[in-house]
């Protein structure tokens, strides 16, 4: 099968792109203007390549319900989840609902493996035989594909040489300009012009 399954951990993707809209000097406010630009990360993601399913988790703070029904619109399930408490991070329950479904479908597809697109750089857990970086594992030994999408300076450098050495890394970086816009500052806030995402380049994205 050449189908792509993709899992998209959003709040690691979204804030790590909030840490580097600052260190990329977008301007006054630049970790809370900018903005996925999802149509276009999607595709990234899938590469023009037939998608077979996609989950995207995340939690539930207002201003990201127009992402939320974006996503939903195009096809993409949405499992979101409260904030987290003192005792449980933020990141516990998407991550555990990501993995999940991904040895989900690897049990299901056992005998028709396809191409996970994994968007994450999050690779806790894995000496424990826990988290994301050992699930792929999993899945590769199965005959799944892996491609990994992440920001480099946050992705887990060990997950990292794995999925460069047994399937892909894509580095978001490279497509910083097409996968994120700013939008304008608010009123009363220093005074910062918007952004619009550029075209999207595939011809940059190495694949698995």
């Amino acid at each position: 099968m050449d189908s792509v399954f993709i899992y998209w951990d959003n709040s690691n993707i979204f804030h790590e792109a909030q840490r580097l809209a600052e260190e990329r000097g977008e301007g006054p406010n630049a970790r809370y203007r900018v903005r996925i630009h999802f149509d276009h990360m999607l595709r990234l993601a899938h590469a023009d390549r037939p998608v077979k399913k996609a989950l995207a988790a995340g939690s539930v703070p207002p201003e990201m319900r127009q992402l939320w029904n974006r996503m939903e619109s195009r096809g993409v399930e949405v499992q979101l989840f409260d904030r987290g408490t003192p005792d449980r991070g933020e990141q516990e329950m998407p991550d555990r609902v990501l993995q999940l479904r991904m040895l989900e479908d690897a049990l299901d597809y056992n005998g028709d493996p396809g191409i996970v697109v994994m968007l994450t750089g999050d690779g806790a857990g894995y000496l424990e035989g826990a988290g994301f970086h050992s699930t792929l594992e999993r899945m590769h030994r199965r005959g799944w594909r892996v491609e990994i999408l992440s920001w480099a300076h946050s992705c887990n450098q060990r997950m990292r040489k794995w999925a460069e050495e047994n399937g892909a890394f894509i580095a978001l970086d490279d497509f910083y300009e097409a996968i994120t816009f700013m939008e304008p500052s608010r009123p009363g806030h220093e005074l910062a012009a918007a952004r619009d995402a550029a075209a999207l380049d595939l011809s940059k994205r190495n694949t698995a």
